[in-house]
């Protein structure tokens, strides 16, 4: 994740939690925080997406003719972050815009994360993960998180309950890394950076 990722990142977080992290929050992690970690999951945008993204750069490269700006090649469709504390990579926040679920790009992220976390010797991953999320607490069962404990009225919107979720990251786990994401489809986005 770069700071010129952040309005984006914060239009996804809009649309995926009710109580997002601020702009100076996500600054602060790219910035100030030697212990955090945070990626982007890119796709290269269609004109449909690119018109989406960017009317109004769009309507004014029109107007301006040939020496106008080109469209942004970078268009940020998720995002993830961890903390690095000790030997235990602490997955923080992970969300994929509405229009870009369902095509691999939150498996790509957790992937990411998880490789990330192995080249900083991380023995243990964790997270907290709403009761009612089904489809967030498929995707890390599916990476081998286990559910280890709940903490009881942990989201402040509405007092539901978080389950405590952990991976251990034993030496061969790079490896079932690549298995497990070789056996699902290739996802839309070019990559995490």
């Amino acid at each position: 994740m770069r700071l010129e990722d952040v309005e984006a990142v914060l239009a996804i977080d809009r649309l995926s939690f009710p109580l997002p992290w601020s702009a100076s929050s996500y600054r602060y992690e790219l910035t100030q925080n030697a212990h955090s970690y945070f990626f982007v999951a890119l796709a290269t945008p269609s004109e449909p997406e690119a018109a989406r993204a960017g009317w109004r750069a769009r309507l004014a490269s029109l107007l301006k003719g040939p020496e106008a700006t080109p469209l942004p090649q970078r268009l940020v469709v998720g995002y993830a972050g961890f903390w690095y504390i000790v030997d235990e990579a602490h997955i923080s926040t992970i969300a994929v815009h509405p229009d870009w679920r369902d095509q691999g790009a939150g498996q790509q992220l957790l992937v990411g994360l998880l490789e990330r976390a192995l080249d900083l010797n991380a023995v243990k991953a964790t997270l907290e993960v709403r009761v009612t999320n089904t489809r967030a607490k498929s995707l890390y069962r599916k990476y081998h998180f286990e559910e280890v404990g709940r903490r009881r009225r942990y989201y402040r919107d509405n007092g539901e309950d978080a389950l405590l979720m952990t991976a251990e990251l034993p030496a061969g786990y790079r490896d079932e890394l690549r298995r497990l994401a070789t056996h699902t489809r290739t996802p839309v986005s070019k990559g995490v950076s």
